[in-house]
């Protein structure tokens, strides 16, 4: 995916195993690391023997797809019916796209494959994109803090969010993931329906999972202030855009 991962596990946070707490986290880390690796192998468009490239280059059809290729397909579609159009996942030349939608489902395969081994406790960072589950310190109600770098100044911090925090906090906290999208660090990656490219440089979107926050980050940027509303309106989000002039849009969430 051309991205880095980070996991990050606070201390007693680990169950023991056979081979202890160290081999416990070095087993999730593993898992991680798998989950990963088998989407980058199935999705990336940077990959020629990758199934995405064969539908790409036409040696495969959608029809004689993996299951797992037309699911996240018909995902894509519906994410696109939703955002009326701003996410899409074809390129403007009709190649199927779905790097739009896969960083955001291996993030989220990936927490669950921590929550089955009974870690409870944990912050995933993929790229920027975050997810996290229970408190950087066990057992408290303190909430993990996600930084937004500022995209005019790469070495700095726009704002912070808290996301999760507390026992229960995958099942009871809106606030699980951080996503964002943008032109400030990989350039104009993002296909937009107007003809004057991107209205915002940079969209960082939170909410309770990683799909719906890297899903509606790309879509408002592709379609600008327009989704930008319709997204406050329809789904429950927090949301800080940046203008090309350094101008910010922000929710109270990001407000406060």
């Amino acid at each position: 995916m051309g991205t880095v991962v980070s996991l990050t596990v606070p201390a007693g946070a680990v169950p023991e195993t056979a081979a202890g707490a160290d081999g416990g986290l070095d087993d999730a880390a593993a898992a991680v690391e798998l989950v990963f690796a088998r989407m980058d192998e199935a999705f990336s468009l940077y990959r020629p023997d990758s199934e995405a490239s064969r539908l790409a280059r036409g040696e495969l059809s959608l029809r004689e797809a993996s299951a797992g290729m037309r699911d996240r397909y018909a995902d894509a579609l519906n994410w696109r019916l939703t955002t009326e159009g701003a996410f899409s996942p074809e390129r403007p030349d009709g190649v199927l796209d779905l790097s739009g939608i896969i960083k955001g489902y291996a993030i989220a395969q990936a927490g669950e494959s921590l929550r089955s081994r009974g870690i409870t406790e944990w912050c995933l960072n993929a790229g920027g994109d975050v997810l996290v589950m229970g408190s950087p310190v066990p057992g408290s109600a303190m909430s993990w803090t996600a930084g937004v770098v500022d995209p005019q100044d790469r070495s700095a911090l726009l704002s912070a969010f808290e996301l999760g925090g507390g026992p229960g906090g995958w099942e009871t906290s809106t606030r699980r993931a951080l996503a964002t999208s943008g032109s400030a660090e990989r350039g104009d990656h993002i296909w937009t329906a107007g003809t004057g490219g991107a209205e915002f440089i940079q969209v960082s979107v939170a909410a309770a999972d990683i799909v719906t926050a890297d899903v509606l980050a790309t879509a408002i940027v592709a379609g600008g202030a327009a989704m930008l509303d319709r997204a406050t309106d329809h789904w429950d989000i927090d949301v800080l855009a940046v203008r090309r002039n350094g101008q910010l849009l922000a929710t109270p969430g990001f407000r406060a």
